[in-house]
């Protein structure tokens, strides 16, 4: 889900927190670059609003990874610098990836209209392109809009339910557009991945969830990266996550059925493969250079930094940083790398829903793409 939406406010403040430890990378120098300085930023990220974060960082000296706080509250347990997440939109990038893939192979047009490959799904369906959808200039409706969020109680009632994509589609096309002509308008939309996993399905005869494990997770070797699908379980080792619900205050929502995310939000992974994937996207090892220019740019020109599934931001000091960024409600990630790919970060948070750690991320960003 779109992390520039308002950020949750909880109804308690979290518990301790404990400092941030390092681990040295396989191949990384002994001396990790600036430990001590990323240290800070971490701890100064986890203060401004989250109960544990983790991290890594590569640049050209080496691999950083640490943690800051809690893995669950009312414990002293740390954080696991290999510990898992819910990845939120950073899913958007990997199906974007796919489907770009199917128009490398001559399957899927990135101008063929929806109504295409889905018959009757959508209003305007036949003026409504693929490229459309991964741009977020369709002009759909958010079906996150018409859910119940926290901190209404209500939101509970979806913890074990399972969501088809027919269902959310249906959810969304009830609303009006947000725009009246689709491509005039970025307005940032879940419902386009899901009818962009159902394109994929469509097209190649398997899930969107079978192609990225066998396009991207198996030949990278993304051995902790997953697509749970109705699953509620986070496997192996991870922090846990919490909700704010009123009267109640934080609420454990780690475990959860995530077709509530769907096609667009249901990775989990870790800070290690994120930085791999993204290295190897950027790298050109994913898709040719023509369709990693067509995902590196904005749906209309001038417009927000956002391309096919990827984002990117300028920092303090100039530099064009690409990646995602992913709001899974309990959990909240960033993941950008440079484009030659020298430098990479990837943090994790579980948020307090107290605080704001935006001021303090874009600083930890800044230090160590510009330091």
């Amino acid at each position: 889900m779109d992390m520039t939406t308002k950020r949750l406010r909880a109804l308690v403040a979290p518990v301790a927190v404990t400092a941030a430890i390092l681990v040295a990378a396989p191949g990384a120098v002994s001396a990790a670059p600036g430990r001590v300085a990323l240290e800070r930023r971490l701890d100064d990220v986890r203060t401004a609003g989250a109960i544990g974060a983790l991290a890594e960082v590569r640049t050209e000296r080496g691999t950083w990874r640490g943690t800051s706080g809690v893995a669950q509250v009312g414990t002293t347990r740390p954080v696991r610098v290999d510990g898992r997440f819910r990845a939120g939109s950073i899913t958007k990038t990997f199906l974007a990836t796919v489907v770009l893939q199917l128009v490398d192979e001559g399957r899927l047009r990135l101008d063929d209209p929806v109504q295409a490959w889905l018959p009757g799904a959508v209003p305007n369906g036949d003026r409504i392109t693929v490229r459309q959808l991964l741009n977020h200039t369709s002009g759909l409706f958010d079906y996150r809009l018409t859910l119940t969020l926290p901190p209404d109680a209500g939101f509970l009632a979806y913890r074990w339910r399972t969501w088809t994509p027919d269902e959310q589609v249906a959810r969304a096309v009830a609303n009006p557009p947000t725009s009246t002509e689709p491509g005039t308008a970025f307005s940032y939309t879940n419902t386009g991945y899901v009818l962009l996993g159902q394109i994929v399905e469509k097209v190649t005869g398997r899930s969107y969830a079978d192609e990225i494990e066998c396009r991207i997770l198996r030949p990278l070797r993304l051995r902790d990266t997953s697509m749970p699908g109705t699953s509620p379980w986070i496997p192996g080792p991870h922090p846990h996550g919490y909700i704010p619900i009123e009267g109640r205050g934080l609420v454990d929502f780690t475990t959860m059925n995530p077709s509530l995310f769907g096609a667009g939000g249901e990775l989990i992974s870790t800070t290690r493969d994120l930085n791999h994937f993204y290295a190897e996207l950027l790298g050109g090892r994913l898709l040719p250079k023509p369709l990693l220019v067509e995902m590196q740019t904005p749906g209309i020109p001038g417009g927000r930094a956002y391309g096919l599934g990827l984002s990117w931001r300028i920092t303090q000091c100039g530099v064009r940083v690409y990646g995602n960024d992913g709001d899974a409600l309990a959990y909240e990630t960033w993941s950008f790398t440079t484009e030659d790919g020298r430098r990479q970060a990837t943090v994790a948070i579980t948020p307090d829903h107290d605080g704001d750690p935006d001021d303090a991320m874009d600083a930890f960003l800044n230090h160590v793409f510009c330091g």
